[in-house]
């Protein structure tokens, strides 16, 4: 079996020691993602943009990885405050509606404060 490791290129891979996401056989791991904008070095405000952001983000590592969003088996959701978690349904309903992951929420505080949600996958290849 191969084993693949796919970078963000976040600063924070080689500190602290993991990828944002492991090809290991015909599974992917996509480690807990943020709704950091990449592009523009930003976070948004809203929970609902970053949630978006957070399957954008995703998607890209699954592309490198050679998988898609459709092929999504199972999905983590970490909230500071879980109120926040119903307004961001729609979000979850556009990227995974048809998808229907195993899916698992759960609410804890997270490493900066303005980071509201962070999503974490595994996809098949």
């Amino acid at each position: 079996m191969s084993r693949k490791l796919i970078s963000s290129g976040s600063e924070f891979e080689s500190k602290i020691g993991y990828s944002r996401a492991v090809v290991d056989g015909d599974y992917v791991f996509v480690s807990g993602t943020t709704g950091f904008n990449y592009a523009t070095n930003s976070i948004s405000d809203d929970v609902t943009e970053q949630a978006d952001q957070c399957f954008a983000n995703i998607e890209q590592a699954l592309k490198e990885a050679g998988s898609s969003v459709d092929k999504i088996a199972r999905v983590t959701y970490i909230l500071p405050n879980r109120d926040d978690f119903k307004p961001c349904w729609p979000v979850f309903q556009k990227w995974l509606g048809e998808v229907r992951p195993a899916a698992t929420v759960f609410e804890a505080r997270l490493l900066d404060d303005a980071m509201k949600i962070e999503i974490q996958v595994t996809a098949r290849k």
